[in-house]
């Protein structure tokens, strides 16, 4: 079987399959099939440069495909603030302190959007905060807003 691959497939059956990979990608949208797609294409220009094997050819389209796995993981992969399971879509929203906050002690901020479906929340702060002051969240932590004073 692989005499018979090492026969049939040529180079330009690789770039191929990389161009067929990105076009699905472009349809799905998640940019994980495009690493797939480019090392495929890689490994269709490295088989027309240096002839490679069916098996080495597959052995390097491996390879490439667990490189831009791990690129794509590693670098582009969103990063959420808080590890709380709450989302952080809303960390730039502004709210007003209604009941002043003491240091690491609890207040009342009323955002001017709702935050995860609520416009007042029970906040804290590293340091102290009057009434009336505007403040952005900084963390969020299961039901209580961790938020600091816009400068």
């Amino acid at each position: 079987m692989i005499d018979f691959l090492n026969e049939v497939v040529l180079w330009w059956h690789w770039i191929i399959l990389g161009i067929l990979l990105i076009i699905i990608e472009l349809g799905i949208g998640t940019f994980f099939i495009l690493g797939l797609g480019i090392g495929a294409i890689l490994v269709g220009i490295l088989d027309l440069l240096i002839g490679l094997s069916f098996t080495g050819a597959l052995g390097l389209w491996i390879l490439f495909s667990i490189v831009a796995i791990i690129i794509w993981f590693k670098y582009y992969k969103e990063t959420t603030i808080s590890t709380s399971g709450q989302s952080n879509k809303s960390f730039d929203t502004i709210g007003t302190v209604s009941k002043e906050i003491k240091a690491h002690g609890r207040g009342e901020v009323v955002f001017d959007t709702p935050v995860l479906g609520n416009t007042s929340w029970d906040a804290t702060s590293k340091h102290n905060i009057e009434v009336g002051s505007r403040v952005t969240i900084k963390e969020i932590n299961g039901q209580l807003i961790v938020v600091e004073e816009n400068k």
